[in-house]
C-alpha cells in the first residue's frame, strides 16, 4: 500500500482483541510510521481492559485513552431501548448494536481534540459494525478520513492474522481452538464462528469456558429463585426493594440470571450487508429486565397505546440494529416511547428458573386493570346487556356484505 502523505496521525477504536492488535503496526508500517492513538471505550468489558495499555504502547500506539461510558451507556442507550421494547428479529436484545455508537461519538471527541487526521476501526466488511461506526462519525466529524483495514489488507483470515501477530511478537488471549469472534459489554456477550458457523451445530453451552457470564438450563439450581423489579416511568430503579443505579441494576441481574440460566439465545440472523449470520447471545440481565418491564406494560397501557407501540419497537430495534442512532427518526420514536412511559411505573416479580423467566405478579398505582370489572363473580360496573348493541353496531358491516352476497 502507498503511504498516505496526509495521515500523520490515527485515531483507532482500540480492543486489544485480535483485529485492532495487529493494525496498530499495520497501520505504521502502511502510513508511513503515523502516529497511533488508541481509544478504548469501556462499557462493560470487564478485566478484557486489564493491561490494555500496556499492551497498546509495546504494539506502537502513542497513548491509550480508556474512557468510562458506562454510566451514559446504560441511561441513555440501554434504557430508552428497553423502553421501547425494542428486540431485533424477536430475538436479539442489540447489544453490540447500541454499545458502537456511544463508543465512535467519544472516538470522534478525542480524534478532534487530538487535531487526528484519520480514525481507523478493525471492523470486518461483512459485519454491521462497520456501519454502525461509520454511521456515528458521519454524524458527529462528516468530513474525517475513515480507515477500516479488513477491506484492503492482506489478511484473508483470522488465522492469518494469529500468524502476523505471532510474527510481531503480539500477546494474545485466544488460541486457534477457541478463536471465537467475541464482543463483550455490560449487557451481553456475544460469541461467533468456528462450530458456530453450521446452524447444525449445537452451540456448546456446557463445555468448560464457552458460557461467561452465566451457567446453561441444565446446570442451574433446581430451586427458583425469585427477583422483583421496581420501575419508575420505565426506568428500573429498585432491585428485590434495594435502589440501585442503571449499572448496578444490570450488573447485579447479569449475576442473578447467569446462575439460573436466563438469557442465552442462538439465532441466525439477518446482518445488514445482506447475509445470513448465526451467533450465540448471553444476555441474562437484559433478558429479565425485557420481560419484567412488558409484564408491567401490561396493566399500565391501554390497548391502542400497548399495540402501537409494539409495532413500532419493530422498526426501532432495525434502526438501532442498522447504525441509525443518530438519526431523526430514532430521536422522534424515543421521544414518542418517553410519553408512554409517564404511567408505566409499578413492581414486578419473576420466578427464574432454568432458563425460564415466569412471571409471578405485578403492581402498579396506575393499573388499568380493574379486578370489579373483569370478574366473573357478581358485580355491579358491567351491565352485560350492553354487550348485545355493541357486537350489533361491532359487526354492522360484516352484516351488510353478508346480505350484498359478498361473503366468500
Amino acid at each position: 500500500m502507498m503511504a498516505d502523505n496526509k495521515v500523520k496521525k490515527v485515531v483507532l477504536a482500540y480492543s486489544g482483541g485480535l483485529d485492532t492488535s495487529i493494525i496498530i503496526p499495520w497501520l505504521k508500517e502502511n502510513y508511513d510510521n503515523c502516529e497511533v492513538i488508541a481509544v478504548s471505550g469501556n462499557v462493560g468489558q470487564g478485566t478484557e481492559l486489564d493491561g490494555l495499555e500496556e499492551k497498546a504502547i509495546k504494539t506502537g500506539a502513542s497513548k491509550l485513552y480508556i474512557e468510562d461510558l458506562n454510566k451514559e451507556f446504560v441511561e441513555e442507550y440501554v434504557f430508552p431501548t428497553i423502553k421501547a421494547g425494542a428486540v431485533y428479529e424477536g430475538k436479539y436484545l442489540l447489544g453490540t448494536s447500541f454499545a458502537r455508537p456511544i463508543i465512535a461519538k467519544r472516538i470522534v471527541e478525542i480524534a478532534k481534540a487530538e487535531g487526528a487526521d484519520a480514525i481507523c476501526h478493525g471492523c470486518t466488511g461483512k459485519g454491521n459494525d462497520q456501519v454502525r461506526f461509520e454511521l456515528a462519525i458521519k454524524a458527529y466529524a462528516p468530513d474525517m478520513k475513515i480507515i477500516a483495514p479488513w477491506r484492503t489488507w492482506e489478511f484473508k483470515s483470522r488465522e492469518e492474522e494469529i500468524v502476523y501477530a505471532e510474527e510481531k511478537n503480539i500477546p494474545l488471549k485466544i488460541n486457534r481452538e477457541t478463536n471465537y469472534s467475541k464482543d463483550k459489554n455490560l449487557w451481553h456477550l456475544s460469541h461467533e464462528g468456528l462450530d458456530l458457523e453450521d446452524p447444525a451445530n449445537e452451540p456448546m453451552y456446557n463445555q468448560e469456558g464457552f458460557l461467561e457470564m452465566g451457567v446453561s438450563p441444565e446446570q442451574a439450581p433446581d430451586k427458583p429463585e425469585y427477583v422483583t423489579i421496581s420501575f419508575e416511568k420505565g426506568i428500573p430503579v429498585k432491585l428485590n426493594g434495594e435502589a440501585v443505579d442503571g449499572v448496578t441494576m444490570i450488573e447485579k441481574l447479569n449475576e442473578i440470571g447467569g446462575r439460573n440460566g436466563v438469557g442465552i439465545t442462538d439465532i441466525v440472523e439477518n446482518r445488514l450487508v445482506g447475509m445470513k449470520a448465526r451467533g450465540v447471545y448471553e444476555t441474562p440481565g437484559g433478558t429479565v429486565l425485557y420481560a419484567a418491564h412488558a409484564k408491567l406494560e401490561e396493566i399500565c397501557l391501554d390497548k391502542d397505546t400497548l399495540h402501537y407501540k409494539q409495532n413500532l419497537a419493530n422498526t426501532f430495534a432495525d434502526l438501532v440494529y442498522d447504525g441509525k442512532w443518530y438519526t431523526p427518526l430514532r430521536e422522534a420514536m424515543s421521544a414518542f416511547v418517553d410519553s408512554t412511559q409517564e404511567y408505566v411505573t409499578g413492581d414486578v416479580k419473576l420466578k427464574l428458573y432454568k432458563g425460564n423467566i415466569i412471571d409471578a405478579g405485578v403492581i402498579s398505582p396506575y393499573s388499568l386493570y380493574d379486578e370489579e370489572i373483569a370478574t366473573f363473580d357478581e358485580d355491579e360496573v358491567y351491565d352485560q346487556n350492553d354487550s348485545a348493541g355493541f357486537i350489533n353496531l361491532f359487526g354492522l358491516p360484516i352484516k351488510v356484505r353478508a346480505k350484498k352476497g359478498l361473503i366468500k
